[in-house]
């Protein structure tokens, strides 16, 4: 299990939806992974502003972000946190298979972007 805990902030138009769904990813990593849910942005406008306020080592972007759009928050990112870590879920995963796979994705996936 990683001691140091991992920062995120996630880009979610839904931000109680967001906050349920990270609950339950960092429940069922816990084991490996010491994961706090610092901050959840709804505009595209306002991540630059919340990235500085919170410093996160990885930011997630929901499914309901376009390829353009998640490339726009993932640059946003990367010009204001040097060194972050991006996750970005598949557009339209949560509306065609659920929560459930959202969350199941997430935890698959997520490994491999920590231990990079």
């Amino acid at each position: 299990m990683s001691d140091t805990p991992i920062k995120l902030v996630t880009v979610n138009t839904a931000p109680e939806r967001a906050k349920r769904l990270i609950g339950r990813v960092v429940e069922d990593v816990k084991d490996r992974f010491t994961i706090v849910h610092a901050a959840n942005v709804e505009r595209i406008e306002d991540v630059r502003a919340t990235l500085i306020n919170e410093n996160p080592d990885l930011l997630f972007t929901a499914s309901m972000w376009t390829a353009e759009q998640v490339q726009e928050i993932v640059a946003i990112a990367k010009d204001t946190v040097p060194g972050i870590r991006t996750f970005n879920i598949p557009f339209g995963l949560q509306v065609e298979k659920g929560p459930d796979a959202v969350v199941e994705y997430i935890k698959e996936h997520l490994p491999s972007v920590l231990n990079t």
